[in-house]
């Protein structure tokens, strides 16, 4: 198999050109090369390689899109076999910070200091729907049982597991913002584990007005309280801490970095986070939530429609990724996740488009690209389906691709469905809807429905004419 991974390679940069490589690098599913003159690449060359599933160009890079375990075995080999790509090693890091605008590097330094924390808010979301299993009335019933029967300690271990990621969010966000912008982690942690103290009014119980408690008021007229699921307040208090500590580091004298820059740091976000910043951000992040769920509670699922249309769009653009810190901020705020469920929708209609145009191929490297992409994205990477096939076969299986998605979404606003979590897709996204029995029902059958009418319209008009073609093709 290995002898196959180097012929890949070599054919790859016999078609690219070794001196037209001017850097090299790959991530999860794609081998990604700065190339001198793109115009001096064969396409349909490369496409015919073996194993290459799509070519694209974007953002100065010219991108081959492999699939996942097997782009890094053809990059070793290439790596093996051309001791001149050497020195033009790179990393995908470099390459976006080179290659991307301002907008892009913003997107990307914020979902750079969400990706860590998305495991924890994932097993919490599992847990929440499990917790809605085991508490459910009618399930207990089925055993002789009711909630009140089930012991508190029980309840509580079960709190412990769905409540404690929440409760210490901001902790998280500051801790992964340090580490991201050039901060020490631990004192992000400290400097977030302030903004939730327990000496504080805490924000949920603030947020209930039947609980009866009040932010305390610094000279009369400052309010001082946790930020338990705030979001954006430990966001921007995690940048500038980080950012107040390199450049307290940078200043300070050597005996005392040790002792006072922490000191100055920790000083400088409890003032910022609890006193300046906080409560103003606090407002402002309460207008997010309230904006996002009235456009998804439009109606006849019109929120849904938009948002379903635009989220592929933001993809193919890499702009999606700010979908990440509004669903935590929903999350952390309301418990929810309206916002993936109908950005989901997305995934099915990729998923259907690849398997149409499989089946109906007669050529057999596009039926075996195509169904090897429809299963990547089941598993919850779009790239190949979305680069390798729909955008290669241009604009009519995208058109139709986006309208799935766009109607599953609308769909499912109407429907009312929403998440506990983030992070599942496709066939594992279903384990996000277990808290409550109609949510999982009703999401999975429109996420069938949307798969099998996207797939019978894909399979009638999507499918170009030169797959049609009955003519044997090498692979």
């Amino acid at each position: 198999m290995t002898d196959n991974y180097k012929k890949i390679g070599e054919s790859i940069v016999e078609t690219v050109g070794l001196e037209n490589i001017e850097s090299i690098t790959h991530c999860a599913t794609r081998l990604r090369l700065e190339v001198s003159d793109r115009n001096q690449i064969d396409d349909k060359k490369i496409e015919n390689i073996d194993q290459v599933k799509g070519v694209f160009f974007n953002s100065g890079q010219y991108q081959i899109i492999l699939g996942t375990g097997v782009v890094n075995k053809v990059y070793e080999q290439i790596m093996l076999e051309f001791d001149q790509l050497q020195n033009k090693k790179t990393n995908v890091d470099t390459l976006k910070e080179k290659n991307s605008n301002a907008i892009q590097k913003f997107i990307r330094n914020i979902s750079d200091v969400f990706l860590p924390i998305i495991p924890g808010i994932v097993a919490t979301g599992l847990f929440m729907g499990l917790k809605g299993v085991i508490l459910n009335e009618t399930i207990l019933s089925w055993f002789g049982l009711s909630a009140s029967m089930i012991p508190v300690e029980l309840t509580t271990f079960i709190s412990i597991l769905t409540d404690t990621v929440f409760q210490f969010l901001p902790a998280l966000i500051t801790w992964s913002a340090f580490k991201k912008f050039g901060g020490s982690p631990i004192i992000g942690f400290v400097a977030g584990l302030m903004l939730v103290s327990p000496m504080l009014p805490n924000a949920y119980d603030i947020a209930n007005i039947e609980s009866g408690v009040d932010p305390i008021m610094l000279f009369g007229f400052i309010p001082m309280m946790g930020y338990q699921g705030s979001v954006l307040v430990a966001l921007v208090v995690g940048y500038l801490g980080a950012k107040i500590e390199v450049f307290s580091r940078k200043h300070m004298p050597n005996a005392l970095d040790l002792m006072f820059t922490p000191f100055v740091v920790l000083l400088s976000t409890a003032v910022l986070g609890l006193l300046v910043l906080g409560p103003i951000l606090h407002i402002i992040e309460g207008w997010l939530i309230v904006l996002i769920e009235a456009l998804l509670h439009l109606p006849l699922g019109i929120g849904g429609l938009i948002i379903g249309f635009l989220y592929p769009l933001s993809v193919m653009v890499g702009m999606h990724h700010l979908f990440i810190t509004i669903e935590t901020t929903l999350l952390a705020a309301t418990g929810f996740n309206p916002l993936i469920t109908v950005c989901a929708m997305y995934g099915f209609a990729n998923a259907a488009v690849a398997f149409a145009i499989a089946i109906r191929s007669k050529k057999k490297s596009a039926k075996v690209i195509a169904t090897s992409s429809g299963l990547t994205q089941l598993l919850g990477v779009s790239e190949p389906a979305l680069f390798g096939v729909i955008l290669r076969y241009g604009i009519r299986p995208l058109s139709i691709m986006i309208a799935g998605s766009a109607l599953g979404g609308a769909m499912l606003a109407l429907l009312g469905v929403q998440a506990n979590s983030y992070g599942l897709a496709v066939i594992l996204s279903p384990m996000m809807y277990i808290y409550d029995g109609r949510q999982f029902t009703t999401y999975i059958l429109v996420g069938l429905a949307t798969f099998v009418f996207t797939f019978i319209i894909a399979y009638l008009f999507a499918v170009p004419k030169e797959l049609l073609m009955d003519v044997d093709e090498e692979v």
